[in-house]
Parts: structure tokens; C-alpha cells; sequence
């Protein structure tokens, strides 16, 4: 071992680096040394670590050991790690290169992070202020992490680059030219931090499959949010400063009047990700208290063709919807609350049904998925274009199928009743429970029950579980009498099968990845219709139902924890007992 200066236990080491201080400590360096490798890297505009680490002073892997046992924080050989299955856009490459660390996984609302000086509070703040998470250190020799940190940057720059360059630009057909008077507002628009951090909040929500974006103005603080598999996560923290440029910015792209501020106000705008792919985005802008909440929803059209097995129907449910929706008329109801991907199920119905030989119209409030081959009306309620105005005008355009957006009063429910008496298909939606209710909240609407029993055909209530992340769930340990009460008979708790529960890895949402459809799928049979037709009620209904082998939300998504796609907890929460 290199020869140490001799230094009394008491002497003064505060103007020197906590990494310094520890060496000292441990005995790997002495005073004076560690002063001149501190003014060397002072002089030199470097680090203390990159200029101790070239001085020969301490070797990487010496200094990676002793700040393990002192810190007492594990070590990691950089070599055992493959690079390409490191987590990807979790902290910025420039926080990476400035302090020389590597994201090496994400635990609940921690990051794990390798470092070679522990002691570098800077870093640590810095990464907690950028990510909203806590930081765990793993110990790691400088020069492989040297090593590792200019290889990430390298890719996530060339990735950037291809991203920013030609392939990543606003439509500029969907921005609205300010007027001479809105000179003040336009100075704000193209304000460069503002649209570098639009930009990349948008690129972020899409590569992290988001939802939705918030943009959220309080009296002190500014916050954005994602709404990741369901769940809304706060992301960033920006200063409160830049919310009138960002709402600007954002209402120019999105044809809105960027000069009215008093009132809630709706757009849309696209944005192009390659040289073939365009995301489209809707905004909505809410006044609050302290400045304009804006809410961006991404508009990913390729959901509604990822086919009926993407949707998670079992083989059954799937039969029963297909055979439905290909009879040549009829009333097909999907139910469910907002956020149920009610208007995914209907597209793909209708991708299915999109052929030369079809003539589909829809009417929507407003419509979210564009698709070629289907005439799609925005309702305007103010311009008197209501969804029973547009039926109404449907039926004269000598359609085959009838797409609904939503039947939210009695004269929309005739009109879309009598088109599915009269020879057309017809699909909406309505705001129910599940499928046995939905007949009689048409029942309270004030229909017939004749009309009802003669035209509805199916009604499928759904909702949306998160799925188990593949790569991280574990098999959970539920009592048996928990399952029972759950819904489980006596039959299917038999040791045949695991329940697993999330965990929580760098490749997930605290141990979900994505969502899965849970489905009750109920055709309108002859006996249900007799008891439509008797007036019943809503458990008449669903005990027929049952006896006919159509499976409650709460039965559906229990066969999900029996095949491993979600956990017990999730079903739980997002279903009824019935």
C-alpha cells in the first residue's frame, strides 16, 4: 500500500470534500495530499474523485472498497451488468455525466443508483429534485462507471437527437396564428426553456404509456402529473414562473384563444414522433385560483387495432360480443365509468366491422380515434348539433352501422332504439354498474320495456385492472378464507393455482405494467327478455344471467388472479361483490 503523510487525529479536514474526509479517515490518504489533489482539481475545473483517481493516488477499485466499508453501502462490479437492460429515461443523462452515476433500478419511490462517492450530497439532492424520489447508493469503481456513464450518454443523446431533429415537430396545421393584439401573450409562446420542457414532458408521457398529462398551478408550487396504468404520478416539479408561458405555449398548438383566460376552453393538437407515426392530443384548459389547470389526453389510434385478444376478452365473452355485433341489426351497449376503455372496445367493434361494403357513422363528444372508412361527427350541443340531431341526420344517409357516443337523454335513446328496430346495427355506451342495471336505468329513462326487449341484443360492463409486471411479479401467501370471501368457491381454492402479487422493478409502475379488461358480457336472451318485459328488476335479471353462464365483473376478474394477470388486491378494488 502506498505510503500515508502522517496526520494527528485532530487535525482540520472541513474545507475538504466528504470523500476526502473519509479517506483520511479510513487511512487510504493523508492531509496533505488529499489538499493538493484538492487544489489540483480546483485549478484543473474538475472533481476531487476524477482528479485522485488520475493522480494514481488511489486506485478505483481500493477507493470503491473503502467507501463501501465506510458508507456501508454494497458494492457493484459494473462488469456483471448488461447495459441494455438498465432502465431508460428514469434521471437525465447531463445529471448522469455531471456527477458520474448510473440509474441502475427503481424500487417503490426509490431509485437505486451507482455512484463512487457516497458522500456527494450535491448529487444526491440534485437527483432527488429531478426524479421526486429517494436515493439509494451503490458503490461502484470510478473508471468502469466513468466508462458506462459516457456509453448511456452517447445512446440517450443519439436517441434524443433523432427524436428532436426532423422526426419530432409540432403540426404546424393545427396551430393558430395570434393576432397583432396578442403581442404580449406570443412573446411568451416561443419562450426556448418552455418549449424544450413542453417538448419533452410530452415525449416522456408517450415513451412511459401515459394517459394523460396534468399540468397543475398552486399558489407556490407548480406540478405535473401522469396518469400511468390508471394511476396518477407526480413527475416534475417546475418553477411556478412558467405556467402562463407554458399555458401559452400550449394553447397556441392547440387553436384556442391564448388571450382568454376566464373560461374553460377545449383543442387539440398532434404531434409527429417519426417519419410515419403522429400522436394525436387533446387539451383541456380549466381556470382555477392560481392560474390554468391544462389536462392533455394522448389519443394513440393504434389502440383500437391491436384486435379483440389484446383486450383481455376471454374465449366465451369474445364469441358472445363477435356473433353480436356481426348481426345484421340491433342494439350492442357497453357500460361502465370514465376510464373504462369503453371507446377502445367500441373501435375495435368497429375496425372489425370497417370493410368496403359497410357504411359506418358515429357521433361523438368528441371523437378520439380517428379511423378511415367511418364518417365521425363531433356533437356541438351549442350549434344545436346534439347526438340526437346527428342520428336523426344518420338515418338519411342510408347507414349500415350506428356508432353512439354516449345515450344521456330519453329522445337520443328513442332515435338510436327505433334505428336498431329498423335494420341497423347500433353501438353506445352508458354510465352503469354493470350489464343487469343497464337495462333498467333505460327503464328509469322512461323507455318502453317492449322497446328495450325487442332491440338490445348484448351489453358488456367492463373496467380496467393493471397488470402483474411479467418480470417482477411473486407468489403471495392469501389465506383461505380470504379467497372465499373474495368471491372464490370452495371448488376453485384447490392448490391447482398461485395468486401473485406486484413487486415493484425498474421495468414497472410499482409492480403493474399496462392494464387488462375485465368483462361481464351478457346477451339478451329469450327469459331475460321476459322478465325486461315483466318489469323486473336489475337482480331478477342478473340470477337469469348467471343460470345462463354469464360471469359477474367480480367473477371475471377473479379468473384473472387464477391466471396470474393481476393480483387479488387490484380485482378488489376495481369490482362490486354481486
Amino acid at each position: 500500500m502506498a505510503a500515508v503523510d502522517s496526520v494527528p487525529v485532530e487535525a482540520p479536514t472541513l474545507g475538504l470534500p466528504g470523500l476526502a474526509r473519509a479517506l483520511i479517515s479510513a487511512g487510504k490518504l493523508g492531509q496533505k495530499s488529499a489538499e493538493d489533489i484538492s487544489r489540483k482539481a480546483a485549478a484543473n475545473r474538475t472533481s476531487f474523485i476524477a482528479e485522485l483517481t488520475g493522480s494514481g493516488s488511489v486506485s478505483a477499485a481500493d477507493l470503491a472498497h473503502t467507501m463501501s466499508a465506510s458508507f456501508g453501502a454494497p458494492l457493484l462490479d459494473l462488469d456483471a451488468i448488461d447495459v441494455q437492460r438498465l432502465p431508460k429515461g428514469l434521471l437525465d443523462t447531463k445529471i448522469c455525466q455531471a456527477f458520474r452515476v448510473v440509474v441502475l433500478s427503481k424500487r417503490n419511490n426509490r431509485l437505486i443508483v451507482a455512484t463512487a462517492d457516497p458522500s456527494d450530497q450535491q448529487a444526491a439532492e440534485k437527483i432527488k429534485f429531478a426524479t421526486q424520489m429517494g436515493v439509494d447508493w451503490i458503490i461502484s469503481e470510478y473508471d468502469k462507471l466513468s466508462k458506462m456513464v459516457e456509453a448511456n450518454a452517447t445512446t440517450a443523446t443519439e436517441a434524443m437527437d433523432s427524436i428532436i431533429g426532423d422526426d419530432f415537430e409540432f403540426d404546424e396545421s393545427t396551430m393558430e396564428t395570434p393576432s397583432a393584439d396578442d403581442d404580449a401573450a406570443t412573446s411568451e409562446v416561443e419562450d426556448a426553456p418552455v418549449v424544450k420542457f413542453l417538448h419533452k414532458m410530452l415525449l416522456d408521457a408517450f415513451t412511459m404509456r401515459a394517459s394523460d398529462l396534468h399540468f397543475e398551478p398552486y399558489e407556490s408550487t407548480y406540478r405535473v402529473r401522469f396518469r400511468i396504468d390508471g394511476e396518477l404520478r407526480e413527475i416534475a416539479s417546475p418553477p411556478i414562473a412558467i405556467k402562463d408561458k407554458l399555458a401559452s405555449r400550449i394553447k397556441v398548438i392547440s387553436k384556442m384563444d391564448i388571450s382568454e383566460k376566464r373560461v374553460p376552453q377545449d383543442g387539440k393538437m398532434k404531434l409527429k414522433v417519426g417519419p410515419d407515426r403522429v400522436i394525436d392530443f387533446r387539451v383541456s384548459t380549466l381556470p382555477t385560483l392560481f392560474g390554468e389547470k391544462i389536462v392533455i389526453r394522448i389519443l394513440d389510434p393504434s389502440s383500437a387495432k391491436l384486435g379483440i385478444d389484446a383486450l383481455g376478452y376471454e374465449a366465451d365473452e369474445k364469441k358472445r360480443l363477435l356473433d353480436a355485433v356481426q348481426r345484421p341489426y340491433g342494439m350492442v351497449l357497453v357500460t361502465g365509468p370514465t376510464g373504462s376503455g369503453k371507446t377502445v372496445s367500441l373501435y375495435t367493434c368497429l375496425n372489425i366491422l370497417n370493410k368496403p361494403g359497410i357504411n359506418i357513422s358515429t357521433a361523438e363528444d368528441p371523437s378520439e380515434i380517428n379511423m378511415p372508412g367511418v364518417n365521425q361527427v363531433n356533437v356541438n350541443d351549442k350549434a344545436g348539433l346534439t347526438f340526437a340531431a346527428a342520428l336523426k341526420s344518420f338515418l338519411r344517409q342510408d347507414p349500415d352501422v350506428i356508432m353512439v357516443g354516449e345515450i344521456r337523454d330519453l329522445e337520443t335513446a328513442d332515435i338510436a332504439i327505433k334505428a336498431a328496430q329498423t335494420g341497423h346495427m347500433v353501438l353506445s355506451t352508458l354510465h352503469t354498474n354493470d350489464a343487469p342495471t343497464t337495462l333498467t336505468r333505460m327503464r328509469n329513462m322512461g323507455i318502453a320495456p317492449f322497446n328495450i326487449a325487442s332491440s338490445v341484443i348484448l351489453i358488456t360492463a367492463q373496467r380496467l385492472a393493471r397488470r402483474l409486471c411479467p418480470n417482477c411479479k411473486a407468489p403471495a401467501d392469501i389465506p383461505h378464507e380470504t379467497l372465499l370471501e373474495a368471491g372464490f368457491k370452495e371448488e376453485d381454492v384447490d392448490g391447482t393455482w398461485t395468486p401473485y402479487r406486484p413487486v415493484g422493478c425498474s421495468m414497472c409502475n410499482n409492480g403493474y405494467k399496462g392494464r387488462v379488461g375485465i368483462y361481464q358480457v351478457m346477451p339478451i336472451s329469450e327469459d331475460i327478455q321476459r322478465i325486461i318485459l315483466a318489469d323486473g328488476n336489475a337482480p331478477e335479471i342478473a340470477r337469469q344471467a348467471e343460470l345462463e353462464g354469464v360471469r359477474s365483473l367480480r367473477q371475471s376478474g377473479l379468473s384473472k388472479v387464477r391466471m396470474g394477470v393481476t393480483s387479488l388486491e387490484e380485482v378488489l378494488g376495481c369490482t362490486n361483490v354481486s
